[in-house]
């Protein structure tokens, strides 16, 4: 099972490109940080197990359901990290803790693109473009299965929603730490929007025992 180590909320900037020592240019994704605060502990005892929740981005109390409130504070985005470390509520959680060069795994929403065809969602040829063929260029084409067994096949690829799937890549490499932006560069491209809640964390996976 991994672990978590260290982990932080952040919000997705954009792409743009730093030099390194070589001078050679580094394709980067930048993402800005806001208060991280400890707002709850989940305990293995009391709760059925061991987590750490986070809350960032302190917002106005209107239009706050419940979930988004800790200790009177409203946060716009709320998380829980399954983590052994030990914390105590109301902690605050900095970029400090990250190094440059380290190996992260981060996690976010992909953009959502709506609800799209079989050519776009899943790269069918569509039918021939050929004189004659009328409103067929982009048609997924049969679907059915004969009369045996008279109906489409379960998980059968048609048009449908496109996006908005949670997306973690495993092992970028932080470029650079910007402390007094509250910024982290991460090497690479990251899913989501500008302003998509970013889940930063370093993770230990346990070693695979050769046979």
């Amino acid at each position: 099972m991994k672990t978590i180590k260290k982990f932080i909320l952040g919000q997705k900037d954009r792409m743009t490109q730093i030099f390194d020592e070589n001078g050679v240019a580094v394709p980067v994704t930048a993402i800005n940080f806001d208060k991280n605060i400890i707002t709850a502990i989940k305990e293995a005892e009391k709760d059925g197990y061991s987590a750490v929740q986070v809350g960032t981005v302190e917002k106005s109390d209107k239009k706050t359901n419940k979930a988004q409130k800790a200790d009177n504070k409203a946060f716009r985005f709320i998380k829980e990290f399954r983590t052994d470390a030990e914390f105590n509520k109301g902690d605050e959680i900095s970029i400090d803790i990250f190094e440059e060069g380290e190996k992260v795994e981060i996690t976010s929403i992909s953009k959502g693109k709506g609800f799209q065809g079989g050519v776009k969602l899943h790269g069918f040829s569509g039918g021939r473009r050929s004189h004659g063929n009328k409103h067929a260029e982009r048609e997924v084409g049969s679907i059915g299965a004969g009369s045996t067994p008279g109906r489409v096949w379960k998980g059968k690829k048609m048009p449908g929603r496109m996006g908005s799937n949670r997306i973690t890549i495993k092992n970028l490499t932080i470029a650079k730490i910007d402390k007094e932006n509250n910024r982290i560069l991460v090497k690479g491209a990251i899913a989501g929007k500008p302003g998509t809640l970013v889940e930063l964390k370093v993770v230990s996976y346990p070693e695979k025992q050769s046979k």
